[in-house]
């Protein structure tokens, strides 16, 4: 009778951890797939740039962890040793937008980002052309139709009242004579 008793407990219990394993907590291949979310800046910085996007019926960007520590170690950079002064940006794998402002006023990622969508007014899609002495560079690259992955950073340079804000986009894009959409 002892026997019997001990493996229907054995059996209960098994049950119960069968029921809490898997009635609480997800499959284990559902954990891998799940992902972490965002932290705000970047949930900023994806949302307003596919706000965009969607404007123009591109498909929207996925935020890269790889491009983002790409661009952290460079607004690092270039805080600690170039006074966050615009980055050399020429022979990078990324496209890449960059913006630099001075007098202390904080700029949030929204803000980068809508600051390179007010080109938007001077580029005409119908011709893939930019009105003369405007720039639309890093309009078309928030829009670049091949580019489907992003990753931003910011810096804030005390001493000089300043900071940086540079994106990564892969691919790259901006190719003369190439529409961005």
């Amino acid at each position: 009778m002892k026997m019997v008793h001990c493996h229907l407990f054995l059996l209960a219990t098994i049950a119960i951890f069968h029921i809490s394993a898997h009635g609480a907590m997800p499959p284990r291949t559902a954990l891998a797939d799940m992902a972490a979310p965002l932290p705000s800046a970047a949930t900023d910085f994806l949302e307003a740039h596919n706000k965009a996007r969607a404007e123009v019926g591109v498909q929207p960007l996925n935020w890269s962890q790889q491009l983002e520590n790409a661009t952290s170690r460079l607004v690092r950079y270039q805080r600690n040793n170039l006074r966050c002064q615009f980055a050399n940006l020429t022979a990078g794998k990324y496209g890449a937008n960059q913006l630099h402002a001075s007098g202390g006023a904080a700029v949030t990622p929204r803000m980068a980002v809508e600051e390179w969508v007010k080109q938007k007014e001077f580029y005409n899609h119908a011709d893939n052309s930019c009105l003369p002495n405007h720039r639309c560079g890093v309009y078309t690259q928030v829009v670049w139709r091949k580019s489907v992955a992003l990753g931003c950073a910011q810096a804030t340079c005390v001493k000089e009242q300043s900071s940086l804000t540079i994106c990564f986009y892969d691919p790259p894009g901006n190719y003369a004579g190439e529409s961005p959409y």
